[in-house]
Formats: C-alpha cells, structure tokens, sequence
C-alpha cells in the first residue's frame, strides 16, 4: 500500500537540501520571510509545514 505522507526531515537545511520544490519555494520568498524561516529552521520538518509559515509570515506582515 503507497503511502501518502510527506518526508519529514530533521530540520528547514535538510529540507531545502533534499527537496527541489521546498528548495524552489524557500528561493522564491522574499528576503525577510526566508529570514524569519531560517531563525526557526529547526521546527520546520516538511514542505507544507515550510508553506505554511511562510503564509502566515506574508499575512502578517506588520
């Protein structure tokens, strides 16, 4: 039976590493969310996980 989950990785580095569409993403983000991610690499595991910070980084934008 396939599976359909997403690959967690270690951490953001592991995943931009590993994953050409995360990769991609992370590079078309603005500077300062790409920042902002970067500071809390350690949480983000998955490419929806990094999708979704990034979204609410650009909503907020204070």
């Amino acid at each position: 039976m396939a599976q359909n989950r997403p690959q967690h990785y270690s951490d953001l580095t592991c995943l931009i590493d590993n994953c050409p569409q995360a990769n991609a993403y992370f590079q078309s983000l603005p500077d300062y969310v790409q920042d902002s991610i970067q500071k809390r690499g350690d949480n983000i595991h998955t490419e929806k996980e990094l999708q979704s910070y990034a979204d609410n980084l650009l909503r907020g934008d204070d």
